[in-house]
């Protein structure tokens, strides 16, 4: 088979407009055998935008030749070849004008895309930008945007993916071929000619792979693997104190690495942590950037875990941190421990895939977006031969495949648990079986939470726990504890069970009994049972987009979504302020909950009938599904009612609603709005040990505020009382290391959209980063800002060769953003709520950080509002007791993006004046773990940053 790749670069992508470079690269055999490549005078003046992103100019491609002598050069090498193609679309579409335009017939061969491939064969790749795939798979990609590098970086690639195509197992390739058989694509009739080529020089290896019902898998039985540990190994490899065993582990570390930091602040953390496990005491502890946390509390619980064979719980906020955590610390504690250690991670169920929902919707070819669910389809099949813990953060789906991922996660109702034919596979009780076995587990806030909800029978027994990034637990509990119902959730449960007279559960289930011998007579009265249903799920269907409707109509009358900082409609409900027709809604609300209740025990009837013959029916796996469907619906119905009497006082309640999706994109929010004694009650009541920590516990060097959000008092005398409080010194010199400038005669903001706010900031900014040759983060509380500025930016920067990259505008993807921003070796990014926390660029790829406006949360957001109507009727000032303590905590995570490393250098500009104008702007300052703090005037800044980073 021969392939032709193909690359163009072009003055647009409109129809309009014309091909400035091409590149041709010839594949035969897996070899190169030619190439072809041409500037081309494209008859019209190539915009600058275009020049700054090829580096082709107008002077190049003026003796350039013609686009008709490149188009007769170029037909004849594409005779009798498959044409290739990076986002294949745009180069055919000027390829197909090229030709018809120059008096040649279109291209007829067959077009395959290098993007479909490399998502289907290599499924954990997090980017199909070109440049980001060569270099993952070691290619030199010398001049992006340059047609014919692109060409030969693409044609390098394309040999990778049949590398790696043909040395699939047999099996996996058969169904990637079954996957897209009768769909007529390219794509299908390429994966046919793999599968036939496979089939006549391979045999099924059974030796080689694992196969289970005709899938690959990379997994043996779980519960197979366990080896016993002896309890003498145990006791001699911990030796008779900790002291001694943590300079074991150091010099283990000193050993294992070259450069091996010594770090106080990690020594002190360690033994912290240790002394409040062996005292039954909780611990907050806050750690600053560097001070190596996970480590520091890591080590003696996998110790005192060990020691008294107790099972150690560790959270963490982020599934980000749980992946490093398993990836990267774990593994290194594994080499140095001297005693081998179980260390197992647990996920919320969602997270894993259900192999019998997947094995269903191959073999009923269940796909509904296109063409794009076919190739989530394959990039999963292909997946599975490689995963160990079927994990969906291991996967990069494309733009539908989180909707296809929900058709196939785990989930507690529709699991047929033992029954099921997969059960000694399943990812998930894999993990739940893992977690049984471990001496430390890995989990995350949301899945306490879920825990707690189902009353501990989720995570193994245990007493002792440790909550990293433990100033989100407040927040994550109110999320979790509360109750919240998405429009689309609701319509989508009902469309499960009935989409139309074909498709939906219950449409399937009426055609599996009718079919069945089993059923016999009964199969008539259960078909009519459920022939009777489907007008009552329409009746219900069409009363929740009417409702849904009218919710929507009433947010987006009553709310400015650009106020908020998520650019969403929010509106806050009171039962004493209710709008004039809330009183329709309740009766459209009643009409839902009464079909619901009739249609929901019809069905617990029909399923409770059909669960005694299921097994003779063959509809066990419907039944199962069917029930998990049935459950989801009451909690819908029970979620919606609860957020439309608003009977509960101790709850805030509010709509959210995005802008474009409308209808579909409501979501009601019913939130406990204090959450301390629950917190009280289920954790700090009930656990022998706690640890909390975190980069950002205190406010003014005080624990205060963090204590009293989580319902805990601070004794007086911390070390005998069942809380203690500790504050590492870091492990930084912030004094050498950072400069804080706040330049005093700033102009002071005046609404979200200030003019002459926006405008001095554009200049300022840009100033600096001419400084600073880009290398800036700048931090927004507000969309609507960060837009306004980032046009501003990038018309002036432009000239200068610096690129403005912008969280919502460039793309949405955090960790997309952050890796164009260390990739460009000038460049601003812009970035809101996300970016204050979490986001790690060490080195020279950041060396100035502005901070725009302090980050206060919204007054006027429902749950902030309602937490400050608490604290007011407490007779206490709720700006100083919740929202400054909150913006400080926020404040310092975002100044904590500068420094990440010992040899790192920079400076934070803040452009609020009011952390030196204000009463409480100096909680902001003192905060701040003793950086440099200088302000000065606007005309003062430029130099003074010059001359600090000359010392750089």
């Amino acid at each position: 088979m021969k392939f032709a790749v193909l690359d163009f670069e072009t003055t647009g992508s409109q129809p309009g407009d014309e091909i400035i470079q091409v590149g041709l690269v010839i594949i035969d055999q897996f070899e190169i055998t030619d190439r072809y490549t041409s500037l081309v005078n494209p008859g019209i003046s190539i915009p600058s935008s275009i020049t700054t992103l090829t580096g082709i100019t107008n002077e190049m491609v003026a003796d350039a030749p013609s686009l008709d002598q490149v188009m007769s050069d170029m037909f004849p090498l594409l005779f009798d070849c498959v044409l290739v193609a990076h986002q294949a679309a745009f180069d055919l579409s000027f390829l197909q004008r090229g030709l018809t335009r120059t008096g040649y017939p279109p291209f007829s061969g067959r077009v395959l895309d290098t993007m479909d491939m490399l998502r289907i064969l290599f499924p954990s790749i997090s980017s199909l930008q070109l440049s980001m795939v060569a270099a993952l798979f070691g290619i030199d990609h010398e001049r992006p945007h340059q047609a014919d590098s692109d060409a030969e970086v693409t044609a390098l690639i394309w040999i990778h993916c049949l590398d790696r195509l043909l040395g699939l197992p047999l099996l996996t390739v058969q169904r990637l071929n079954q996957i897209f058989e009768n769909g007529n694509t390219d794509l299908g009739w390429f994966l046919d000619e793999i599968c036939l080529y496979k089939e006549s020089v391979t045999s099924v290896d059974m030796d080689t792979n694992r196969y289970f019902r005709q899938f690959t898998l990379n997994v043996t039985d779980w519960g197979e693997e366990e080896e016993p540990r002896s309890e003498y190994e145990v006791t001699a490899a911990l030796g008779t104190s900790f002291t001694a065993f943590q300079q074991g582990l150091k010099s283990a570390l000193q050993q294992r690495f070259e450069v091996y930091e010594d770090r106080e602040s990690q020594d002190q953390m360690i033994l912290e942590v240790e002394k409040s496990l062996e005292a039954d005491q909780h611990l907050m502890i806050e750690a600053g950037t560097g001070t190596g946390k996970s480590l520091g509390y890591l080590i003696p619980s996998i110790y005192y875990g060990l020691k008294y064979e107790k099972k150690v719980v560790v959270s963490t906020h982020t599934i980000n941190l749980q992946e490093q955590l398993r990836e990267r610390d774990i593994p290194l504690l594994k080499e140095i421990f001297p005693v081998p250690f179980k260390a197992a991670v647990l996920k919320g169920r969602s997270h894993y895939l259900c192999l019998r929902k997947f094995e269903t919707k191959l073999t009923t070819r269940d796909y509904e977006n296109g063409r794009e669910d076919p190739i989530t389809a394959a990039q999963m099949v292909v997946w599975l031969s490689e995963t160990e813990h079927g994990d969906e953060e291991e996967l990069h789906f494309g733009n539908k495949g989180a909707q296809f991922w929900y058709s196939v996660a785990s989930d507690t109702d529709s699991c047929l648990n033992r029954m099921c034919p997969w059960y000694k596979k399943c990812f998930y009780h894999r993990a739940r079986n893992d977690a049984n076995t471990a001496d430390v587990i890995i989990t995350n806030h949301s899945l306490l939470f879920t825990d707690m909800k189902a009353e501990n029978r989720l995570l193994p027994s245990y007493k002792h726990l440790v909550i990293d990034e433990a100033h989100h637990f407040e927040e994550v509990a109110s999320k979790h504890l509360g109750i919240e119902l998405h429009a689309s959730a609701f319509y989508h449960s009902l469309l499960w069970l009935y989409k139309d007279n074909r498709s939906g559960q219950l449409p399937m289930l009426r055609f599996r009994l009718q079919k069945s011998d089993e059923a016999g007579e009964r199969a008539a009265a259960w078909s009519q049972t459920i022939d009777g249903l489907f007008p009552k799920i329409i009746s219900i269907k069409e009363d929740w987009e009417r409702l849904s409707e009218a919710l929507y109509e009433l947010v987006s009358s009553k709310s400015d979504p650009s106020q908020s900082e998520t650019s969403q409609y929010v509106l806050r409900l009171k039962p004493e302020t209710l709008p004039a027709n809330w009183r329709e809604l309740l009766i459209m609300e009643d009409n839902i909950y009464l079909n619901a209740n009739e249609l929901l025990r019809t069905l617990d009837k029909l399923l409770s009938e059909l669960k005694e013959q299921q097994d003779g029916l063959g509809v066990q796996g419907l039944v199962t599904d069917l029930n998990g469907t049935v459950k989801e619906l009451y909690a819908h119905r029970d979620a919606l009612h609860f957020f439309m009497k608003m009977a509960d006082e101790g709850y805030v309640y509010w709509i959210e609603a995005g802008t474009y999706a409308k209808a579909k994109s409501v979501q009601l929010n019913s939130v406990p709005t204090d959450v301390s004694g629950l917190l009280q009650q289920h954790f700090f009541e009930t656990k022998d040990s706690i640890i909390l920590t975190s980069a950002t516990l205190s406010v003014n060097k005080s624990f205060q505020y963090s204590a009293e959000q989580l319902g805990l008092a601070i004794p007086e005398d911390e070390e005998s009382g069942k809380l203690k409080t500790v504050q590492l010194p870091s492990p930084f010199n912030y004094r050498e290391q950072a400069l804080v400038v706040i330049p005093r005669n700033f102009p002071t903001i005046k609404g979200a959209g200030d003019p002459v706010f926006i405008e001095a900031l554009i200049n300022s900014l840009s100033d600096v980063a001419q400084v600073t040759k880009g290398r800036m983060l700048v931090l927004c509380t507000s969309n609507r800002m960060l837009k306004l500025v980032h046009a501003g930016m990038k018309e002036k920067l432009s000239p200068h060769g610096i690129t403005v990259l912008g969280q919502g505008v460039d793309s949405g993807n955090r960790s997309k953003l952050t890796r164009m921003f260390q990739d460009n070796k000038m460049c601003v990014l812009l970035g809101t709520s996300s970016f204050w926390e979490g986001v790690d660029i060490p080195g020279d790829a950041l060396s100035c950080l502005a901070i725009i406006r302090l980050p206060f949360q919204p007054p006027n957001h429902p749950l902030v509002e309602a937490k400050c109507e608490n604290i007011k009727k407490r007779n206490e000032n709720p700006f100083m007791k919740f929202s400054v303590p909150q913006a400080v905590i926020r404040f310092k995570q975002g100044f904590g993006r500068l420094v990440r490393r010992a040899s790192d250098k920079g400076i934070v500009i803040i452009y609020d004046t009011r952390v030196i104008e204000t009463y409480y702007g100096k909680h902001f300052l003192y905060s701040l773990p003793g950086p440099k703090i200088e302000h000065m005037t606007c005309e003062q800044m430029l130099p003074r940053i010059e001359q600090w980073m000359g010392g750089a």
